[in-house]
């Protein structure tokens, strides 16, 4: 990976919720024309883009590939009181769950295991410490006391969630997932199964992570600049990418205080935030598992991350300490 500046994949901007927010237009050189769909994720700006000859058809997938964002976030979401997941969280256990949400849980204990532990996504607890630390004392220049975190690392653990397809259950009470580290990753690569099983070969999907499925019409990779960790209106890297997935995290991406001195990356192990590395990008062949390893990694020292994805063929990583 060389690096470069000035790239861009997707145009900014937002243009609505639904399958009414297709695109077309005739590429430039190409037989083809662009079909796109913009619209929010899970409170995020998302969007996905692919090439075909037939508006009508290219129509239909689209508003295929929006019913089943929005069934997934009925899934998954933290923010809809009635998703499967708020409701587990409630009641502590579900029967009968899901078979995505048992899905993506098997993937984020894979994940567990790869990281030492660094990914968690039973952490959401300590976010709403921290939320209600600093909603108490907005202008509190530490967080919550050692006593708080000790008490809330008493109800985290991936490993004390059982995980089957007739029941998942939490150990203690008071326990609860966030998969936001995760879930974007998976409705990204099953908007990207859609596409593909479709017939559409040039594809980049960026629903929160990003996925493409061949090159562009043009026959050349997609480009993506990662962002500086440190200068955001710098690249750090550029990276192609051509049947294979990409997700960067870093905590420069949401704060906990209006001071940004506490960001959103909280380490399972200590409950504080991350002290691992400023960014990690992760490419892998799905953008589930990008999402996980991205997140988990940059909770640990960059010699780590490095020696752990010479271990995995299918892994790069651009790691900025």
């Amino acid at each position: 990976m060389k690096r470069r500046r000035f790239i861009k994949i997707m145009a900014a901007g937002v243009a609505g919720l639904s399958a009414s927010s297709l695109l077309a237009k005739v590429g430039s050189g190409s037989a083809l024309r662009e079909f796109s769909w913009n619209g929010y994720l899970m409170g995020a700006e998302g969007g996905f883009r692919l090439y075909g000859d037939n508006a009508a058809r290219a129509e239909a997938v689209i508003e295929r590939c929006f019913q089943e964002i929005r069934r997934l976030e009925k899934i998954f979401s933290l923010y809809d009181a009635e998703s499967a997941l708020c409701r587990l969280n409630r009641d502590g256990r579900m029967s009968n769950p899901p078979a995505e949400l048992v899905e993506v849980l098997r993937a984020c204990l894979r994940a567990h295991r790869d990281t030492g532990g660094a990914f968690d996504p039973t952490i959401q607890p300590l976010w709403k410490l921290y939320a209600d630390h600093f909603a108490r004392l907005p202008d509190c220049p530490q967080g919550p006391s050692q006593a708080e975190l000790d008490a809330c690392l008493a109800r985290i653990g991936l490993r004390q969630v059982e995980v089957d397809a007739a029941e998942i259950a939490f150990a203690h009470a008071g326990m609860a997932l966030t998969l936001n580290g995760v879930a974007q990753g998976y409705i990204t690569d099953r908007v990207a199964d859609i596409l593909r099983a479709e017939g559409y070969t040039n594809v980049i999907v960026e629903l929160g992570e990003t996925r493409a499925l061949g090159p562009k019409p043009d026959g050349e990779a997609w480009r993506l600049g990662v962002i500086d960790a440190r200068q955001r209106d710098q690249l750090f890297d550029v990276v192609e990418l051509q049947e294979r997935s990409l997700a960067t995290s870093g905590g420069y991406g949401t704060y906990l205080d209006a001071a940004q001195r506490f960001h959103h990356l909280l380490d399972p192990r200590t409950g504080k935030p991350g002290m691992g590395c400023a960014s990690v990008s992760v490419l892998a062949p799905t953008a589930l598992r990008a999402d996980a390893l991205s997140t988990g990694f940059c909770l640990m020292p960059p010699a780590v991350v490095e020696s752990l994805a010479r271990r995995d063929a299918s892994l790069d990583v651009l790691v900025q300490g």
